[in-house]
């Protein structure tokens, strides 16, 4: 398994569980301070290795007139200013090859949007830099596809790798998980993270935006959390239903505390087991 050191802990699937939490899009600067000012202060409470994460772009809404956010230059401005003053570190997405040298300054985790995950050029410019990469498993992919994508990234000179499972897509305007894919990706030896807010959307499901089910959150994070794996992804927003992007995903900041209160204690039930070898 080839955990990876962060500031001063360890991301693994064996280890004590990563929260990559924050919001969706980076709506404004004091959204975003407010944001990270809480998950960091619950984090800490609880005992939970924390990475801000917020998008300064997303790139690939459904609708030509849905808020994509306030760009490279002014989105790296609030994340670094984020990281300046709750000291953590942040993750963020990008879309296009020119972005990844830049964002590799700011953040330390690069994350690869589900739908770019096989493009080649993105993965290698990613690859280049000396940030963890977190790849989105696709939607339309299988979990052992993502092989190949390690491969991908490794041949670029970087094999600090995080896996993400967020569901799979068979139409419909509805995403499935597959709770066996959390064992094959952990059997490529990478750690593997449950993005448990975006596997709750209904791709589409508004006609001109996605929909969600907010209200399986807890149960579902608790379904991918028991499968003994490296941390959570979990968006959250103060108005869910005014959110810019993925509002029927994000779970109510006010929540924060003891919804992660649960989830910290069956992270700690299930890494105290003894593993059975069944075969």
């Amino acid at each position: 398994m080839n955990d990876l050191k962060l500031k001063d802990f360890s991301i693994g699937n064996d280890q004590s569980m990563t929260l990559m939490g924050g919001m969706n899009v980076l709506e404004s600067r004091d959204l975003a301070m407010m944001v990270a000012e809480k998950f960091k202060s619950v984090s800490e409470k609880l005992n939970i290795n924390y990475i801000f994460k917020g998008s300064f772009d997303k790139a690939n809404r459904s609708s030509i007139n849905s808020f994509r956010g306030p760009g490279l230059d002014d989105g790296l401005k609030i994340l670094q200013e984020v990281s300046n003053e709750f000291s953590i570190p942040t993750i963020t997405d990008i879309h296009e090859p020119n972005q990844a040298e830049s964002v590799s300054e700011v953040c330390e985790v690069i994350q690869i949007p589900a739908f770019l995950a096989r493009q080649t050029d993105l993965v290698k410019a990613a690859a280049k830099t000396k940030s963890i990469i977190q790849f989105k498993k696709p939607q339309f992919l299988s979990a052992p596809e993502m092989g190949n994508i390690i491969e991908k990234c490794e041949s670029a000179g970087n094999n600090k790798i995080t896996l993400c499972e967020r569901g799979n897509s068979f139409g419909y305007n509805n995403l499935v998980v597959d709770t066996l894919n959390f064992q094959i990706l952990k059997s490529l030896k990478r750690p593997t993270i449950f993005d448990v807010t975006h596997s709750l959307q209904l791709p589409g499901g508004l006609g001109n935006a996605a929909g969600g089910r907010r209200e399986y959150l807890l149960s579902l994070a608790k379904a991918g959390i028991s499968q003994g794996i490296a941390g959570l992804f979990l968006e959250a927003h103060p108005d869910p239903d005014s959110a810019k992007c993925d509002g029927p995903c994000a779970l109510k900041l006010e929540m924060i505390e003891p919804f992660l209160t649960q989830i910290k204690q069956l992270d700690d039930f299930i890494k105290s087991q003894e593993t059975l070898e069944i075969s």
